[in-house]
């Protein structure tokens, strides 16, 4: 069994922790801030000042790997989940019933919460665990190195104490400090790709009220105009997220943090309004979050591994905008592999390495690519080309056809690559069938032109 010293403790690096844990392996786990996920979850959410975490306060949907991740190594964290308010959401029940069952179909789930259940329910895990040793409030300052080529990672350095460690793991996220050490020390440089979005993310908060209704029925959760998109978060106790989408160059995407624009702009696309008239009770203020980034940082290049000893995972290894939710489930399937073959990683990283090449990396292309199309669009607004009428039609097919819904929630829930999902000829032939049946159809938007927009949302 190895001594493993994992630096972070955010939900992949709780994740890892608790896995490794509780295959027996001795684990140190280094948290910099003094406090945990606890259990005043609204106090945690939107009282807790997170600057190195800044994502913590957006919106998340945790998609089908964290639910299948947990349910196999951790079916007491799922239990916790689930009572501490998280909700399950199949991607069926938008029809009333569901199809005939196929293999996978019962893993096509949504898990409606916010981020800080899911941390509060690994944290009270981890500390429940007696293999995991949490030192919150230590910052990890440094890597202890031996000589070799490349160097091998020993251990780290906490406060004035070494801690021996015969595998680290980097979960100290996307601001980590380690590729910066490796080359401070002499390691090859790690093999950063790295991608800006041009995507700004402004969210808000609400609370349904007691006497009203839990949800305003049939609508979809996503609407957009050709320079915004909007969409809803449904979450846990009764809480979701509304949350708009623009181009950083947009000219109104200051205005936007104004509690009474933001509102009134979310209310001109069909898909937020619907939930707004639900006259739910705000939670917080317009929280914005820019400067997204697509980034992945490998600790391995043509020549190998740049050093032993040493893996990185979670958003240190691999972060995406957060529109699309991958990064849990990213994480725990790191965690997952990570926990599974902690001897062997120890030994040699190689495998690890290439685990993350092959499982991993395919989202991370994808997420570049999508960003790259949405971001150019957005920025383009109205002088954006359409997209061809078939392909409009398989994402409007999908809420009327439960075969293409099918296959939209194996490419949203990580189980299939769009090809894949999409380009069968079960798939071709229901959306040539709905295209036959609604001969008038064309692609379109359902939110507002740029003319209403610009006369409701000032230049900021």
């Amino acid at each position: 069994m190895a001594r493993v010293a994992v630096v972070g403790g955010g939900i992949s690096g709780l994740g890892t922790a608790l896995m490794l844990g509780r295959r027996g392996h001795a684990v140190t786990l280094f948290e910099q801030d003094g406090r945990q996920a606890g259990e005043d979850l609204d106090r945690d959410f939107f009282r807790w000042r997170r600057p190195r975490v800044p994502h913590a306060v957006q919106p998340h949907s945790l998609l089908a790997p964290v639910r299948t991740v947990l349910r196999a190594e951790a079916p007491d964290v799922y239990a916790d989940l689930l009572a501490r308010g998280a909700r399950e959401y199949h991607e069926f029940d938008w029809f009333g019933g569901h199809p005939p069952r196929r293999d996978g179909d019962e893993e096509l789930v949504t898990l409606r919460t916010r981020r800080i259940v899911l941390e509060a329910a690994l944290a009270a895990a981890v500390e429940r665990e007696r293999t995991v040793d949490v030192r919150t409030g230590c910052r990890v300052r440094g890597l202890v190195f031996a000589a070799g080529r490349p160097p091998r990672v020993t251990g780290v350095r906490a406060g004035t104490d070494t801690y021996p460690a015969d595998l680290v793991v980097d979960a100290s996220g996307r601001r980590s400090p380690v590729p910066r050490w490796l080359t401070a020390a002499g390691c090859r440089p790690p093999v950063v790709d790295s991608h800006r979005t041009g995507i700004a993310y402004l969210c808000r908060w609400y609370r349904l009220r007691g006497e009203g209704p839990r949800d305003p029925g049939r609508v979809k959760t996503g609407s957009a105009a050709p320079f915004a998109l909007a969409g809803v978060f449904p979450s846990d106790n009764d809480i979701f997220a509304v949350h708009l989408v623009l181009s950083t160059g947009d000219p109104t995407r200051g205005a936007l943090t104004d509690p009474a624009v933001f509102e009134a702009a979310a209310r001109r696309f069909p898909a937020t309004a619907a939930w707004l008239d639900l006259a739910p009770e705000p939670q917080s203020a317009v929280l914005a979050m820019a400067g997204l980034d697509n980034r992945w940082t490998a600790l391995a290049d043509e020549e190998g591994p740049v050093v032993t000893g040493l893996v990185n995972a979670g958003d240190s290894l691999i972060h995406t905008n957060p529109t699309s939710g991958h990064g849990v489930s990213l994480g725990l399937r790191a965690a997952q592999y990570l926990a599974a073959h902690a001897d062997q990683v120890a030994a040699d990283s190689v495998g690890y390495h290439a685990w993350t090449e092959r499982s991993l990396r395919p989202w991370f292309d994808a997420q570049v690519a999508a960003d790259r199309g949405t971001g150019q669009r957005l920025a383009e607004g109205e002088s954006a080309a359409l997209p061809d009428r078939r392909a409009a039609a398989v994402g409007a097919c999908a809420f009327d056809d439960p075969v293409v819904m099918r296959a939209r929630a194996q490419v949203r829930h990580l189980v299939r690559t769009p090809d894949e999902a999409y380009g069968t000829d079960e798939v071709d032939r229901h959306v040539t069938a709905w295209l036959a049946a609604h001969p008038d159809f064309s692609p379109g938007y359902d939110g507002p032109t740029r003319d209403q927009w610009d006369a409701l949302v000032p230049v900021g």
